[in-house]
């Protein structure tokens, strides 16, 4: 009889640990996820839809980058997908019926939500056509950017000012936890590529009541310092022909020189050695700042007796290396104009306004508006409960199996449609980003029901 055959490769188990050790640099928390989604897929255009995926490139790697839209999807499909999938925050497009692009920020699942009008914008190709030199895409999108929050809070601001001190706290925490932490001290340069500036306009009067902000998107680009264009791309070919794939693109063309001297001292009469400064172009006014090699080299036996005699600091300072930083942008930009700020996951009390402001008066009745409506939810929690507790005990009483009542009652417990967080969500807003009745998701909806019901009447009809 042949002996059976063993299979070796199929089964061998995975390399990378189930549960792994968080990178260098970052806090021990996972890391935060999110989806940028548009409401109305079909609806909102091919710009704000390019602009969507504008802005997952923008959120990478912590995102959906793959995510696809239908017409028929809700709100309340994404919302029960966040916490099977982690995902901790929710960037969400839309066309109100006047034409304005809104962007809605919601922290999962109970919010807050943060209300933006996109007032002004630009895609990525946009920004890559001004530019001479654009940056390609690499390895940018490999790690998350790095947060920079300019002019958020201003000054002598209380509770009491047109934009209160509580609402640019809350907004500066939102930002801030849509991007893993980092700890300065012991993150590695080489894994921030990419830094993300949010600016705040500041206000034109004191009694404007306006919360402008700007987004940006750059690329950290550096060079080194105090070496001279031609040495600097000898440098740059070498490290390409010393790369994996050995290209010879970068070589520069020496064909016409007699020797590599006329290269290196440059100028039309040869007249000594060609930097930055004397190259014909404008002095370069970018960054520097020194940066210590961390990449492991092979030392000589020379250099570690040099060591262990006292030379550390020499040592020390070979490692140092002077580069030029410099920002080069990705795109996309935007113009986000705050409206409205709630204090559920796209519903809930209203928590600021910029057009409507209410007196003491009518605050405290929308007050105990919510308080009646909070305790009438909490009525029919205890009622859906106790309605479970009578089913299971009448199935149990009948003789049914554990296994069917089991699935039942969880039939019922995870039922979307008796979650009262989704009562929530779905009920109506007394105000919209705009101040007006609706910002067209809700008409959209309804035409997808409509249509859904004519189709099925036609088919009645034509059996």
């Amino acid at each position: 009889m042949a002996k059976p055959r063993t299979k070796k490769r199929t089964h061998v188990g995975a390399a990378n640990p189930r549960y792994q050790a968080p990178p260098t640099g970052r806090s021990a928390v996972l890391d935060p996820k999110s989806m940028v989604i548009r409401i109305g897929a079909g609806e909102v255009g091919s710009s704000v839809s390019q602009l969507a995926k504008d802005v997952r490139q923008v959120m990478e790697p912590g995102t959906a980058s793959r995510l696809k839209e239908r017409r028929a999807n809700r709100l309340r499909d994404y919302v029960t997908m966040t916490g099977p999938l982690g995902v901790t925050h929710l960037l969400l497009f839309s066309r109100s019926e006047s034409g304005n692009t809104n962007l809605r920020v919601a922290t999962t699942p109970r919010g807050p939500t943060l209300h933006f009008r996109v007032e002004k914008y630009s895609l990525c190709k946009d920004v890559r056509r001004a530019q001479r030199h654009p940056l390609g895409g690499g390895k940018e999108y490999a790690t998350p950017p790095l947060l920079i929050m300019n002019n958020i809070s201003t000054p002598g601001a209380d509770s009491h000012s047109t934009v209160p001190k509580h609402l640019e706290t809350l907004t500066t925490t939102i930002f801030q936890s849509m991007f893993p932490r980092i700890n300065p001290q012991t993150t590695p340069l080489k894994s921030i590529r990419r830094v993300l500036l949010i600016n705040r306009e500041p206000a034109s009067d004191k009694d404007d009541g306006s919360f402008v902000l700007n987004f940006r998107h750059y690329a950290i680009t550096t060079k080194a310092a105090g070496i001279s264009r031609p040495l600097r791309r000898l440098n740059a070919a070498e490290k390409i022909l010393n790369g994996k794939k050995g290209r010879k693109g970068g070589v520069p063309n020496l064909g016409k020189l007699e020797d590599i001297a006329d290269f290196m001292i440059g100028g039309e009469n040869g007249e000594g050695y060609m930097t930055d400064a004397t190259s014909g172009s404008e002095m370069d006014t970018d960054a520097e700042v020194e940066v210590l090699e961390d990449a492991p080299r092979k030392i000589s036996s020379k250099a570690r007796a040099q060591r262990e005699d006292g030379g550390n600091d020499a040592a020390d300072d070979e490692r140092v290396e002077r580069r030029k930083v410099k920002l080069v942008e990705l795109g996309p930009r935007m113009k986000l104009r705050m409206t409205k700020v709630e204090e559920g996951l796209c519903s809930g009390k209203v928590m600021w306004h910029e057009h409507i402001h209410k007196s003491r008066q009518e605050v405290q009745e929308l007050e105990k508006r919510w308080e009646t409506r909070a305790k009438e939810k909490e009525a029919r929690r205890k009622e859906q409960k106790a309605n479970i507790e009578k089913k299971r005990k009448e199935r149990a009483a009948n003789g049914a199996k554990s296994g069917g009542k089991g699935d039942d009652d969880n039939d019922d417990e995870l039922n979307g449609n008796n979650s009262d967080l989704f009562d929530e969500m779905m009920e109506e807003d007394e105000l919209d980003s705009e101040g007006l009745a609706g910002d067209g998701e809700e008409a959209f909806n309804e035409e997808m029901d409509d249509d859904e019901w004519e189709d099925e009447r036609a088919e009645i009809a034509g059996s």
